[in-house]
């Protein structure tokens, strides 16, 4: 009983090690990555001259300057943050907006790490 139990723990212990060193899923990829931002159309369009919804159009989001969708109206929490929108600056937000920008008007944040590469892979995708 103890072989077995022995066998079984240190199987768990490889299965564990060989899920911290694997490779990215596919839900990481641009091509899985519009399922992803599915959540995200409930406020948000990313279609270029797309209009703005109760959040910004998010074409060509990643490079530009935070609050610099002409038509929209922005926090002004936001307007103040002087983020560029980049993967790392992306991350932060999605995992907690309110935590990155206080007094921000998005409430809704993407705590799965995953899902956010995911987001992150598909904005960039959509120039």
């Amino acid at each position: 009983m103890k072989f077995l139990m022995g066998i079984a723990i240190a199987g768990a212990s490889a299965t564990v090690a060989l899920l911290a060193t694997a490779t990215p899923t596919t839900a990481q990829t641009p091509a899985a990555a519009p399922a992803a931002f599915n959540a995200c159309k409930a406020c948000h369009t990313v279609n270029k001259g797309g209009r703005n919804g109760i959040g910004p159009n998010l074409n060509g989001v990643v490079g530009r300057p935070a609050a610099s969708v002409a038509g929209f109206n922005y926090s002004p929490a936001m307007k103040a943050s002087k983020l560029r929108w980049d993967a790392k600056t992306l991350d932060e937000y999605l995992a907690g907006p309110t935590k990155k920008v206080p007094g921000t008007r998005m409430p809704i944040a993407t705590p799965d790490a995953a899902k956010r590469a995911a987001v992150i892979a598909y904005l960039t995708s959509a120039k």
